[in-house]
């Protein structure tokens, strides 16, 4: 399908993904790293609700994965008992096809509604219309590096996002250090991330993401989490790790 008038989804990324589309279910494969980091993605929803409960039930917890891959964390959300729904988007129909595939084995995720996903970026997503059409977790992990203009692909987020719910995302910091981690160590010593995955700038520094959201009315409660790649242990939280690496961070709609 071709990209819509004013997307943020850049075409050489989704072509980069639909090459690893195959594999994505591999846990020892191009993927591996996103299956090791799925746990912390839960644990720091978990830890961002906990902050700051929300008035609704704990229990009906609707979610929108944005950018969703193979559906590593929209599987795992969508099993979760507190979730009543999980809608998972991604402009790649290659890796679309493979998270169909995969949630057919799993007769759980087959109940009408329960796991949904949509071969459409955010901007074709209609923008709702009340409170239900809203999400209590938008998540978007492994994205922001990936888009064109970070700023106008988080505005298209926003109203999605519904009063009380978190926004919640992963991604890395521009610095020298997660230059050297993650084009040079990780895609070219290692090879542990296929070649081309990353382009260090279109990094986004934590710093950024907090004065953009400091700005807007209406959000607050913002929490970050800095996390590192361990060869051979995984994925670990590391205190400031935020400032230089791979990080969490969440930000709740008033």
């Amino acid at each position: 399908s071709s990209t819509p008038p004013h997307s943020s989804v850049d075409p050489t990324e989704v072509s980069h993904f639909n090459a690893l589309a195959s594999s994505w279910w591999d846990p020892h494969g191009p993927s591996r790293l996103l299956h090791l980091m799925n746990p912390l993605r839960h644990t720091f929803i978990a830890r961002c609700q906990t902050a700051h409960p929300s008035p609704r039930t704990p229990h009906a917890q609707r979610y929108l994965d944005i950018g969703c891959g193979g559906g590593i964390f929209a599987e795992s959300a969508a099993r979760l008992p507190s979730t009543t729904s999980v809608t998972a988007i991604d402009p790649s129909s290659a890796v679309l096809a493979i998270a169909e595939a995969h949630k057919r084995r799993d007769p759980s995720l087959l109940q009408p509604g329960r796991l949904t996903y949509l071969n459409k970026s955010i901007e074709q997503i209609p923008l709702p219309r009340t409170e239900g059409d809203q999400f209590d977790i938008v998540s978007c992990f492994e994205v922001l590096e990936h888009v064109n203009v970070p700023a106008t692909f988080l505005e298209s987020i926003l109203p999605h996002v519904r009063p009380g719910g978190w926004l919640v995302l992963s991604t890395i910091a521009r610095t020298w250090t997660s230059w050297a981690v993650t084009k040079v160590a990780a895609e070219e010593v290692l090879g542990i991330v296929p070649r081309g995955t990353h382009e260090w700038a279109k990094y986004v520094n934590e710093g950024e993401l907090r004065e953009w959201f400091e700005r807007r009315e209406g959000w607050g409660g913002m929490k970050s989490m800095g996390v590192v790649y361990l060869p051979g242990l995984g994925w670990r939280e590391v205190p400031g790790g935020e400032g230089w690496g791979n990080y969490f961070f969440g930000v709740r709609r008033d």
